[in-house]
C-alpha cells in the first residue's frame, strides 16, 4: 500500500497517535517507517546571546561570559540532540517489535522549514501527522507547524485528529470515507481509500455533495438591489424555474454519477462500497455527516473540481481539515477513472454533432457535455452523432428543452447577444415555456428513496440514479401539516419570482432565532425551497426542523439512536443462518468471492449473497448470480442506511475497531 511512511514525532499524545497508524500500515508489508524530530538549537543560542546583556554583573567578564556561552552551546546542543533521539526511540522500538524497517532522523532548524524540506527531498508517498503537537491549547483547532507543512507539501498527507487518549468519550464508526467531486484529486484519494480499506478490513463508503439552494439564496439577495426595470429584464419567474426543471437535477446527475463511477471502480478492485448523495453547501453538508459518523478516515482531495492547478489546498478542503474531528487524508495523487479517460480518448464528434453541441447556451454546455459523453460511453458508441445527442438529452433534460435551448441559442448569436446575460437566460425560458404550453403541471408526490429526488406524477425510474419504482415512495406531507390553528396565524409572503409561500408565527420565530445576515437569509432559502419542491402549502415549525435539522443518519424517531427497525429484512443475520454447503457455487463465483478481503468483509458477502439467493429460490450460485446478489445486497445495506442503520450494524462487533 505505502512504501516509506513519514511520521514528524514530538511525544504528544496526537504523535504517538500517528506512531500507532504508521504501525497499523506498515504490518505484514515492506513499508519503511521513517520518523524525524526537529530542533532548533541555533535559535536558542540566538536567543541567549540577545539576552547577555541581561545577565548579573560578575557574568559580564568577558572570560566568564565566554566561558558561559561554551557551557550553554554544550547544554543545548548535546541536550536536544538526547532528546530528539529519545523522541525517535519511541518508533524505533515499536518498528524492532514488529520487524518493520525504520529510519530515524535528527534535523536542526525550524521546524516546520525543514520538514517541508525533508519532504520535497525525499521519496515518501505518506505524511502522517498530528493536528495539534506540545504546544496544543484547549481551542486550538489545527497547529501552525500542520498547516505551513501542508500547504507547502505535496505529498498525500494524513492529519491525525482522533486521539483516542484525548477522546475517548467519542468512538470512531471504523469505516473509510471518501468524499469524490469529479476532481482527479478525489479520485485517486479513493484509489488510497480502496487499498486502506483491504489492508485494514474495514468498511468503505464514498459520498458526494452538490448545493440546489446556491442559486435561490442568490436570487433572494438581488430581489433587494435590483431596480423593478432590471428584475423585469432577470425574469425572476423563468430564472427559478430554469434552475428547478434543469439545473437542479442536472447538477444531482452528476455527481449521482460520480458515485456510480467509484462504485463501478470499487467493484473492478474487488472491493464493496456503500454511497450517499448529499444536497447542501459541501463543507457543511460533510461537516455534518463527519460529525454524526466519525469514521475511522475522511479521506479528500487536497483541490477540487474548481481549484486552480497551483492552488495549495482547495477551500472546502481546508475548511473541513480544521473542523471535522475524525482523521483525514488530503490526497494529492491524481487519477481518471476510465471511463473519462476513454471520453478524453477513444470518443469523437461528427462536424454536425459539433455545430449542435455549440448551439446549447454557455452555462449549461459543459453540464450537457458532459452527460452527453457519459452516455455515449455506457452504450458503447464510438462516435457522437446527433442522434445520439438527441438520446442523451432526452435522458437528462425534461422534453422540448434540447429544441428550446437550441432555438434561443440560434435566435441569441444572430440577435449578437451573451448566452450567459440576464437577459439570454430570461429569454431561455421563454422558450422552454413554450415548449411546455399546454401541460399541465402535476402535484409532486414521489421522492426516490437512493438519491432524494423529487417528481411530479407517475414517474417509473429516477432520472438521477435510475433506481426503479419500487424507490419511487409517495410523499407523506401530513407530518408537516399546519393545523387549522397554526393556519390561521401564518403570514404569507411573495418571493422574488412571485410565488406565495406562508409560514406559521412558529416557524418564523425559530427561523428569527439564526444570527441576522448571510446566515438567516441561506436557512430561509432552504426552508423555502424545499417547501416548494415539495409542494408543501405552510411552512410549519416540524416542517423547518425537519429540513434545517434533518440529520445524515435518522432513525424511526428521528433522534438517531433506536435501531430496532432499522434493517428491512435483515440480511445480514438470514444469511448467517444459511449454511454455504446447501448452495451450488460455481468455480467462477468462489473466484468472485475470494476477491473481497478475508475475514468479516468476505463473510458478510458471503452470507447476503446467500439471502438474497435464499429469497429467490436459487441454488445454484453462477459469476452472474453472485454479482447480482452482491449489487442487490449492498442496495439494502444503503437502503438500511438511510433508514437509521450504520454500517456497524453490519459488521460483527469484535470487528468493529475503536
Amino acid at each position: 500500500m505505502f512504501k516509506n511512511i513519514y511520521i514528524p514525532v514530538d511525544n504528544s499524545d496526537y504523535s504517538n497517535a500517528c506512531v500507532e497508524l504508521a504501525l497499523e500500515f506498515a504490518k505484514g508489508s515492506d513499508t519503511t517507517i521513517t520518523a524525524s524530530h526537529v530542533y532548533a538549537a541555533k535559535m536558542h543560542d540566538v536567543r541567549f546571546r540577545q539576552m547577555e546583556s541581561g545577565l548579573p554583573e560578575e557574568y559580564q567578564d568577558e572570560q566568564e561570559l565566554e566561558k558561559q556561552r561554551n557551557i550553554h552551546d554544550q547544554l543545548i546542543t548535546k541536550g536536544m540532540e538526547v532528546i530528539s533521539d529519545s523522541y525517535l526511540d519511541v518508533p524505533k522500538d515499536k518498528c524492532k517489535e514488529l520487524d518493520i524497517p525504520f529510519v530515524g532522523k535528527s534535523l536542526e532548524g525550524r521546524n516546520w522549514t525543514e520538514l517541508v524540506r525533508d519532504i520535497k527531498e525525499s521519496s515518501y508517498d505518506l505524511v502522517i501527522m498530528g493536528a495539534l503537537g506540545l504546544g496544543a491549547i484547549k481551542d486550538s483547532l489545527i497547529g501552525t507547524v500542520a498547516e505551513r507543512v501542508i500547504r507547502r507539501s505535496q505529498t498525500d498527507m494524513l492529519i491525525v485528529k482522533y486521539c483516542p487518549e484525548i477522546l475517548e468519550d467519542r468512538p470512531s464508526s471504523g469505516k473509510i470515507v471518501i468524499a469524490v467531486d469529479g476532481s482527479g484529486h478525489s479520485f485517486g484519494g479513493l484509489m488510497t481509500g480502496i487499498e486502506m480499506a483491504k489492508k485494514l478490513n474495514r468498511p468503505l463508503e464514498i459520498i458526494s455533495t452538490f448545493d440546489p439552494y446556491f442559486h435561490y439564496a442568490m436570487f433572494n439577495s438581488l430581489i433587494g438591489v435590483l431596480s423593478r426595470e432590471a428584475s423585469k429584464v432577470f425574469k425572476f419567474e423563468q430564472q427559478e424555474k430554469l434552475h428547478e426543471d434543469i439545473i437542479d437535477k442536472g447538477l444531482a446527475k452528476i455527481y449521482q454519477a460520480h458515485l456510480e463511477i467509484s462504485r463501478k471502480i470499487c467493484e473492478e478492485e474487488g472491493i464493496e462500497c456503500t454511497i450517499r448523495l448529499l444536497d447542501g453547501k459541501v463543507f457543511e453538508k460533510v461537516l455534518q455527516y463527519a460529525r454524526e459518523e466519525n469514521p475511522y478516515l475522511l479521506i479528500l482531495g487536497r483541490i477540487g473540481v474548481h481549484s486552480a492547478p497551483d492552488m495549495d489546498i482547495g477551500g472546502n478542503s481546508e475548511n473541513l481539515l480544521r473542523l471535522v474531528p475524525c482523521n483525514i487524508l488530503l490526497s494529492s495523487k491524481v487519477f481518471k477513472p476510465s471511463i473519462d479517460m476513454q471520453a478524453e480518448e477513444t470518443i469523437e464528434w461528427t462536424a454536425e454533432a459539433k455545430v449542435r453541441l455549440t448551439k446549447i447556451p454557455g452555462f449549461v454546455r459543459p453540464m450537457a457535455t458532459t452527460a452527453i459523453l457519459r452516455y455515449a460511453l455506457e452504450r458503447g458508441h464510438s462516435m457522437i452523432t446527433s442522434s445520439v445527442i438527441t438520446e442523451a438529452v432526452q435522458e437528462i433534460l425534461p422534453a422540448g428543452a434540447m429544441q428550446a435551448m437550441s432555438a434561443i441559442g440560434e435566435r441569441m448569436r444572430k440577435e449578437g447577444m451573451d448566452p450567459n446575460n440576464p437577459e439570454g437566460l430570461g429569454m431561455l425560458k421563454e422558450e422552454m415555456a413554450a415548449a411546455h404550453a399546454g401541460k399541465t403541471e402535476e402535484e409532486i408526490t414521489l421522492k426516490c428513496t437512493s438519491c432524494g429526488t423529487y417528481y411530479k406524477g407517475d414517474v417509473v425510474k429516477c432520472g438521477v440514479c435510475n433506481a426503479g419504482a419500487e424507490r419511487l415512495l409517495p410523499v407523506d406531507k401530513e407530518e408537516f401539516k399546519a393545523t387549522e390553528e397554526e393556519s390561521k396565524e401564518a403570514t404569507t409572503f411573495t418571493t422574488f419570482d412571485d410565488v406565495k409561500v406562508s409560514w406559521t408565527q412558529e416557524a418564523l420565530d425559530r427561523l428569527n432565532e439564526f444570527p441576522q445576515g448571510h446566515l438567516r437569509r441561506k436557512a430561509h432559502a432552504r426552508v423555502e425551497k424545499n417547501a416548494r419542491v415539495q409542494k408543501v402549502d405552510t411552512v410549519s415549525l416540524a416542517f423547518l426542523n425537519k429540513i434545517l435539522n434533518e440529520k445524515i443518519k435518522k432513525d424511526g424517531n428521528g433522534n438517531g439512536n433506536d435501531t430496532s427497525e432499522k434493517i428491512p429484512g435483515d440480511i445480514l443475520s438470514i444469511g448467517a443462518a444459511l449454511n454455504s454447503d446447501d448452495f451450488n457455487w460455481s468455480p467462477e463465483a468462489i473466484e468472485r468471492l475470494e476477491r473481497v478481503p478475508q475475514g468479516f468483509m468476505r463473510d458478510n458477502t458471503q452470507n447476503r449473497v446467500m439471502a438474497w439467493c435464499s429469497q429467490n429460490d436459487i441454488k445454484d450460485i453462477s459469476l452472474e448470480v453472485c454479482e447480482e446478489g452482491i449489487r442487490e445486497s449492498v442496495k439494502m445495506m444503503e437502503d438500511a442506511i438511510k433508514n437509521g442503520a450504520g454500517l456497524e450494524d453490519f459488521i460483527p462487533q469484535k470487528e468493529v475497531k475503536a
